[in-house]
């Protein structure tokens, strides 16, 4: 079946549809990874976006039931060269192609992905729509899709549930969390409490944790101020750690701004170096904003970790109290492990700030 891939600036890419019949629009965004398609279109990071992989074959591994990073795809939509018809893998139970189909996921394949990732370098992420058919509106519609919605607010959870150990206790607020980040605190045997992105802070307060957690999430950090001075009251008593969005409001909390990148940075393959530990890690990266490096000047923070490429703000910490954020993702799910240490610095903070506590008292 014959579909179109229409973008607002009025280019048209022609290919052929899989998965869900229905039209769709979003936020075009591309992922450089060559694995990982399945925690990507799952990952609530890229909810509302219509996902390029500009890897040319993906699917060669088919779907399973452990690489989720969500219960079902939060990406709009799925652009690629070519999918694997015939998936070869021990664990996979359907095809992309089966799985978008059930998961009422619209797909779009022959599309010359190449091409369209250098427009999107050249233009920055534009509003896309896949269709049936080119009517004389199809561009028109698309530039009056309303944009910077609270997505956050879509996706976060609806109550507040534990997953108990008798470990280190985090407080982990949900702006649209990967499963992968609890897996990774999960075997380091962490009691997690997960609260939704509208808690307050008395709320975490009263069930006293050790330290905090601040989720990534999708879309614009401005839309969900509504939790900086909840993030300011609770970095006062208890250590605290940001990753991806958590990251960026952890810093407008701190004073400092955000504003939004031209295409983002989406992938596995991301050199970070870290400012603190003189080393480079490659990272998993996925987000469409990035903190203001100039805007921290004259506040509590400082940068530990820069992108090698761009030179934008991968990591930050108060200068005056136990706690830090990172842009990446040191879950690494998919991607390089490099940075999972952080989630054992975190944990060492914690431990560090409790002795420090009770040699006080």
């Amino acid at each position: 079946m014959q579909r179109y891939l229409v973008l607002e600036n009025g280019s048209i890419y022609t290919g052929e549809g899989f998965g869900s019949e229905k039209v769709v629009e979003g936020e075009i965004v591309f992922n450089t990874g060559m694995t990982g398609y399945q925690e990507s279109l799952t990952d609530i990071s890229y909810f509302g976006q219509i996902l390029t992989f500009t890897y040319p074959l993906i699917g060669n591994y088919g779907i399973n039931r452990d690489d989720y990073e969500s219960l079902k795809p939060t990406a709009t939509a799925i652009v690629a060269h070519e999918i694997a018809r015939r998936p070869s893998n021990w664990r996979q139970q359907m095809s992309i192609a089966e799985w978008a189909e059930k998961m009422d996921l619209p797909g779009i394949t022959n599309v010359d992905t190449r091409a369209l990732t250098k427009e999107i370098r050249e233009h920055g992420v534009m509003k896309a729509a896949i269709v049936d058919e080119i009517q004389a509106d199809t561009v028109a519609k698309l530039q009056d899709i309303q944009a910077d919605i609270n997505e956050v607010a879509a996706m976060t959870t609806k109550t507040t549930y534990v997953n108990p150990t008798e470990g280190l206790s985090i407080a982990l607020i949900d702006f649209g969390l990967k499963n992968s980040i609890l897996r990774s605190l999960a075997k380091r045997g962490v009691n997690v409490m997960v609260f939704p992105a509208d808690v307050e802070a008395q709320t975490i307060l009263d069930m006293a944790p050790d330290g905090v957690m601040l989720s990534n999430g999708p879309g614009n950090p401005e839309a969900v101020a509504h939790i900086l001075p909840v993030i300011r009251e609770l970095q006062e008593t208890l250590p605290l750690m940001g990753i991806c969005l958590g990251h960026q409001l952890f810093a407008l909390a701190n004073g400092a701004e955000t504003y939004k990148l031209k295409f983002g940075h989406r992938g596995f393959n991301h050199a970070v170096r870290n400012l603190v530990k003189d080393q480079i890690d490659f990272t998993s990266q996925n987000h469409g904003y990035a903190v203001a490096a100039e805007s921290i000047v004259g506040t509590d923070l400082e940068i530990t970790h820069e992108e090698i490429n761009d030179h934008t703000v991968e990591g930050l910490q108060l200068k005056n109290r136990p706690a830090f954020s990172v842009q990446f993702h040191p879950d690494a799910a998919p991607g390089p492990h490099d940075a999972e240490y952080l989630f054992d610095d975190f944990l060492e903070m914690i431990v560090a700030t409790k002795k420090g506590q009770m040699q006080h008292a």
